[in-house]
């Protein structure tokens, strides 16, 4: 088993397989899962560089009480993992919230919270992020689960600034709750301190280097010694203080040039023996973290993934909570960031043994999206990916129960993001208008910039019409090629249609590739890799790198969706 793993599918799955995730094997869990917003997500993705109009929709978090949600409140009342505590709070939590979306809510996270705690180890540590929704009930949660005493912080990440937001207080933060046991792993975090808590006692040196200067005085008058009684003309006593040292002391200091004995006749001050170096000074973090800023239309890392958290937050509890060779959990694991995060840092530390990841995700689209994510690094990452299909008989079952999270798949195998009209929309069930476009491509050959490879997806029965008119689709929308992938096997007529397009890049020295290319599900899972997708034929320049908005690319020296941030 490949010491990596990313997994498709209900995280719930996969936490009650005890051959995969054995009790006690986990020595860190992050988790980032959704909030109850009453918020619908969505992936946005920037056409050319321009504008970002086309959206995937990549969670509804919304909840309601259903038969999933009495099951899960049944399995917590009556099974035999929860413990007690766990069994009485969600009595309680029926009897104040009835049967409401929140107790939908809790249920399930409850009965997830229970298996993660099966699932790590009695040295490991957990960190539920959540915002002020359910954060409140969420801890009452993990009391009941991990024990009252397991509680170490609740921290604050201010997320944004202030906002003009009228009738109620801006919201500018999250909440990390932090649950460990009292031999787990934990390592204090030092960074560098903002500029305005900088020390403003700086003097210059007889060098010309700053010094930082201290007290030679401490609160109260005193009777004893030297300490309450005049020294070189300086009478603490008339402050209600007194010397922090006798005078002997002060006179070596004196000598040696570290008394700062100001011009203004103010009170003379200790200095520092070493010269001050803003860049060295570090504070010890605390659980308010305001350093780290969310990420902002600009920043570099940005997918376009709506909840993303930034990479230096990941970085912060993987280093604090973890250890090398230790293995680290996100059951929503949304775009990857914790799972970046942990091979980040296994490159910035290249001489310890490697941390070791597994994510869960119950989309197609966000299992693509992190697969793109770790192709940035240099080398790739091993990992192993479980829950999609392997072979022809499970696309089949995918299209036929998923028929979109089976688009979602397939543009994955070619390389290409799903285009943003192609999705089901929650509240009709009904496919929007997607103008026979599935997916997108680009590549750029010239200075003219990016070109677009269109793609569309077909699980049922096909035939030349099917192919003739996605070849008036790629001419209709001005794209330079087109993609048809088909679950079924393609016949002569359509290869003919396809054929009939010509060819793209065709010079006297380059035959160029065919514009438009059908290609079978049975032909892609033969082989290949999304780059170089096996049956089709692309043109030079066409890298996967110019299809998803262009995050840091990871060098071996250096760096969508479950429900859920990341």
């Amino acid at each position: 088993m490949s010491p990596n793993l990313l997994l498709y599918g209900d995280n719930l799955d996969f936490l009650q397989d005890f051959d995969l995730l054995p009790t006690g094997s986990v020595d860190l869990v992050y988790l980032d899962p959704p909030f109850n917003s009453n918020v619908d997500y969505n992936v946005l993705f920037a056409e050319s560089g321009e504008a970002s109009v086309a959206q995937v929709q990549a969670f509804v978090d919304t909840w309601n009480w259903d038969t999933k949600a009495a099951e899960c409140e049944e399995r917590l009342t009556h099974g035999e993992y929860a413990p007690n505590e766990v069994k009485a709070l969600i009595g309680t939590f029926r009897q104040f919230l009835g049967r409401s979306p929140m107790l939908a809510y809790l249920v399930q996270m409850a009965l997830r919270l229970v298996h993660l705690r099966r699932v790590l180890k009695n040295t490991g540590s957990l960190y539920l992020h959540c915002d002020p929704t359910a954060s409140h009930y969420l801890k009452l949660v993990l009391d009941g689960v991990f024990g009252p005493r397991a509680f170490r912080a609740e921290i604050i990440w201010q997320r944004t600034n202030a906002r003009s937001t009228t009738g109620k207080w801006p919201r500018m933060h999250d909440v990390i709750l932090h649950y460990e046991s009292d031999a787990a792993t934990f390592r204090s975090i030092r960074t560098s301190a903002p500029s305005h808590k900088m020390p403003h006692t700086l003097i210059t040196g007889p060098d010309g280097k700053k010094y930082q200067t201290y007290e030679l005085t401490a609160p109260g008058r005193t009777k004893t010694g030297d300490s309450g009684r005049p020294w070189r003309g300086f009478d603490p006593s008339r402050f209600g203080r007194h010397w922090a040292n006798n005078h002997a002391t002060m006179d070596n200091w004196a000598k040696g040039g570290l008394i700062h004995f100001p011009k203004n006749s103010g009170f003379p001050r200790r200095r520092a023996e070493t010269a001050f170096d803003e860049r060295d000074r570090l504070i010890t973090v605390g659980d308010v973290w305001t350093d780290i800023d969310r990420l902002n239309q600009t920043a570099q890392e940005r997918l376009g993934y709506p909840t993303q958290k930034p990479l230096e937050l990941l970085k912060r509890i993987v280093l604090a909570s973890s250890r090398p060779g230790d293995l680290i959990l996100d059951p929503f694991c949304g775009c990857g960031t914790t799972i970046d995060a942990v091979e980040t840092i296994n490159r910035e530390h290249p001489g310890d043994p490697p941390r070791r990841w597994i994510g869960i995700d119950i989309t197609h689209l966000a299992i693509n999206l992190i697969k793109y994510r770790l192709s940035r690094f240099d080398p790739p990452p091993v990992y192993e990916v479980r829950g999609e299909p392997r072979d022809l008989g499970g696309a089949r079952q995918l299209a036929q129960e998923q028929p979109y999270q089976f688009q979602f798949w397939a543009c994955g195998l070619v390389g290409a993001r799903p285009a943003g009209a192609a999705v089901s929309t929650p509240k009709t069930g009904k496919k929007g208008a997607d103008r026979g476009i599935d997916g997108v491509r680009y590549f750029v050959d010239d200075k003219s910039g990016p070109k677009p490879i269109l793609v569309q997806v077909k699980g049922g029965k096909v035939g030349a019409a099917q192919v003739r008119d996605f070849v008036g689709t790629v001419q209709r929308e001005g794209a330079a090629m087109g993609i048809f992938i088909s679950l079924n096997d393609l016949t002569k007529p359509m290869r003919q249609e396809a054929a009939a397009a010509g060819m793209y890049g065709a010079a006297a020295s380059d035959p160029g590739v065919p514009k438009i290319q059908v290609v079978t599900i049975e032909q892609l899972l033969s082989g290949g890799t999304p780059r170089q997708p096996a049956g089709v034929l692309l043109p030079r320049g066409a890298e996967v790198d110019r299809t998803f908005k262009k995050a840091q690319r990871h060098d071996a020296g250096a760096l969508f969706a479950q429900p859920g941030g990341g």
